[in-house]
C-alpha cells in the first residue's frame, strides 16, 4: 500500500510576510508556520505567526504571491521575494526582478490602474502562466 503525502507549498520562498510590514525581508523558520489558502507561511517568531493568524488577509501577499505587475497584464509570473511594495491600502505586493528586468517600476508608474486590472483578473480567474 502506498501512502499519498500532501505536497508542501511554501509561500514567498519561505520569507516571513509579517516582516515586510516592518520594512524587512527575512526568511522565516519552519518551526513557526501557518497553513493558509493552500500555502504554508514561515515566520521569524511566534509573535509574527500570531499576528498573521489574527489577520491573514492583511499579511498574505496579493495575487497568491505572484508578480503584481504581471497579474495586471493577465499573467501569473514568479517573483523575487526581496522585491516588494506595501500598497497604498496596506497590502503586500511582490514583483519579478531578474534577467528580464524589474517590474516594480512599471507598477509604480500607474499603481491605481494596475491594481484595478490585477484585482479584476485575479477575481475573474483569467490569469495564465507567463513565459
Amino acid at each position: 500500500m502506498t501512502t499519498q503525502v500532501p505536497q508542501l507549498h511554501v509561500a514567498i520562498g519561505g520569507y516571513d510576510p509579517v516582516a515586510y510590514f516592518a520594512n524587512q525581508t527575512l526568511l522565516g523558520d519552519p518551526l513557526y508556520s501557518v497553513d493558509h489558502d493552500g500555502q504554508t507561511y514561515y515566520f521569524v517568531s511566534e509573535q509574527n505567526k500570531t499576528s498573521f493568524r489574527s489577520d491573514p488577509e492583511k499579511f498574505a501577499p496579493l495575487y497568491g504571491g505572484y508578480c503584481a505587475t504581471a497579474a495586471s497584464e493577465g499573467k501569473l509570473f514568479g517573483v523575487d521575494p526581496t522585491n516588494y511594495k506595501i500598497t497604498e491600502d496596506g497590502r503586500l505586493a511582490l514583483f519579478y526582478r531578474g534577467a528580464g528586468g524589474d517590474t516594480l517600476p512599471q507598477w509604480n508608474e500607474n499603481e491605481a490602474e494596475r491594481r484595478q486590472d490585477a484585482d479584476r483578473n485575479w477575481s475573474e480567474g483569467t490569469l495564465t502562466f507567463g513565459e
